[in-house]
């Protein structure tokens, strides 16, 4: 399916500070250390053995950045507030390949750690559009910003002519699963890590889907 060209979404409002959002697809070169900062702070726990140490791992996450793969919600003056992004045929939020990890790790930490990374990647589907990773900045926490990402993605799909959104939610993390649940998705499946606990950080992960109307 063809990508739609970058456009606004939309505009919401957070909830405690009446503050006006705006969410666009794309983000711009001088927001990528900022998205790659907010990314790592999300996700480093989970990542931290395959793409650390933190710095290497910054730089990774900020040269492989997509930003046709991004909902970026920002307010009124511009300032980034939280990123949702999305997988399909064509990439990810977070991309790259052996060529782009050799560049930062060298060729023998690229090889084992692409080798680890390949344990948690999830296909994407002609059928569901694949949300891939939600993440919102310290001080709009609270804000309904993560919500209104969410209405985003939504809206992204349907845009792109699917009739269901997918995520993967760990299973230490209850209050995601608790907000994606009020907005509507439900559980299709769960898989263990096993093992891999002890690599990644947590034990299991729900797939959960969304139905659009």
């Amino acid at each position: 399916m063809p990508a739609p060209a970058d456009r606004l979404l939309g505009k919401f409002r957070g909830r405690a500070q009446n503050r006006s959002m705006q969410i666009a697809l794309g983000f711009t070169d001088a927001e990528r250390p900022e998205i790659a900062a907010l990314y790592w702070e999300a996700f480093g726990t989970k990542l931290g053995r395959a793409l650390g140490p933190r710095d290497r791992a910054l730089r990774f996450v900020e040269s492989v950045l997509s930003p046709r793969h991004a909902l970026c919600a920002r307010d009124a003056a511009g300032r980034l507030l939280g990123v949702a992004g999305f997988k399909t045929h064509d990439g990810a939020l977070v991309g790259g390949g052996l060529s782009e990890m050799a560049a930062v790790y060298g060729w023998p930490g690229a090889l084992w750690r692409m080798g680890l990374l390949a344990l948690l990647a999830r296909d994407t589907e002609n059928a569901r559009f694949l949300m891939d990773g939600l993440f919102v900045a310290p001080h709009a926490r609270g804000q309904g910003v993560g919500t209104a990402l969410l209405a985003a993605v939504a809206e992204e799909a349907r845009a792109r002519g699917f009739r269901e959104v997918r995520l993967d939610v760990v299973e230490e993390n209850p209050r995601a699963r608790a907000l994606y649940e009020r907005l509507g998705y439900r559980a299709v499946a769960r898989r263990s890590t096993g093992l891999l606990r002890h690599v990644f950080g947590f034990s299991a992960a729900t797939t959960m889907v969304l139905r659009l109307s």
